[in-house]
């Protein structure tokens, strides 16, 4: 009997070590190009050109030169920084706002043609934005909205994953809250807003990581909607650094690395939240 049991517990370890480095692998395998990346960003841009990507530490070649240009040199990278921060702010708040309200009604009231209705919330999510783009584009037109924050923010403000998350997170939520309230006399907007409200926090703020990555790195959309280069995002704006007349490789490198900040803050800021909205909203749904 002992030596069963010693037998199961040397499975378990040795299945334990195997898992441990098959995500440790995993997790070098994600990280190893931002490392890379972030090792070239020490180097002059003309280095990339000569040598290409690599670990290669030369202690001559590295400087903060790069850096430095990118703080003080004269360029419209925190022009476009600061358009970034101004419509991942709009988009995420408006987005998570809009997708909570729908998912509350989908989740918490019962009415005809609901499950069509979310089918449909659904079957959104499986039609490729590629497919939409012109359609959405020719819209934005009739509405007056080209080149203007309006026509990038709206088409994306009913997130169908979103939309899901939360309807599936607050699905397995208790309703006799919902009860409690009504028999107290609250009206349907303070229920939604004051008592179910902070019940989806984690779930807020996983969808609002993400969304926020979705939103900082979107470059299709925008570019075809603004025409002003003051406008420009951070990934339109670093594009155009790369021209068929010369590559700002300096620039470019520096700004790339440093553009990762924001998210890597916020994930950080908000990681057990998103934990918890993740895992909860997995269980519930």
């Amino acid at each position: 009997m002992q030596e069963k049991h010693g037998s199961v517990k040397v499975q378990n370890a040795v299945l334990s070590t195997a898992a441990m480095l098959f995500f440790a692998a995993l997790c070098a395998l994600v990280v190893f190009p931002f490392v890379v990346f972030f090792i070239a960003s020490f180097r002059p841009g003309q280095d990339l050109l000569r040598n290409g990507l690599s670990l290669g530490i030369d202690p001559s070649r590295m400087s903060l030169a790069n850096y430095a240009f990118l703080f003080t040199g004269e360029h419209s990278y925190f022009l476009w920084f600061r358009n970034s921060v101004l419509l991942t702010v709009l988009q995420v708040v408006l987005t998570l706002t809009v997708c909570y309200f729908v998912a509350y009604g989908l989740s918490m009231y019962r009415f005809k043609l609901r499950g069509l209705l979310f089918f449909l919330v659904i079957a959104t999510m499986m039609v490729p934005f590629e497919i939409l783009m012109l359609p959405l584009y020719v819209e934005i037109i009739s509405l007056k909205l080209v080149n203007t924050t309006a026509g990038v923010v709206l088409p994306g403000l009913c997130a169908a994953g979103t939309i899901f998350f939360f309807r599936q997170y607050m699905t397995g939520l208790p309703r006799d809250l919902i009860d409690a309230g009504r028999i107290d006399g609250a009206n349907e907007y303070r229920i939604c807003v004051t008592i179910m409200l902070p019940l989806v926090k984690p779930a807020f703020a996983a969808m609002g990581i993400l969304s926020a990555m979705g939103s900082w790195n979107s470059m299709l959309w925008p570019l075809l909607v603004y025409r002003d280069a003051a406008k420009f995002t951070l990934p339109i704006g670093l594009n155009t650094l790369l021209t068929p007349y010369g590559n700002d490789y300096d620039l470019l490198i520096a700004g790339s690395v440093f553009s990762v900040l924001p998210i890597v803050v916020l994930f950080l800021l908000f990681q057990r939240y998103f934990v918890d909205g993740i895992t909860l909203g997995a269980i519930k749904g």
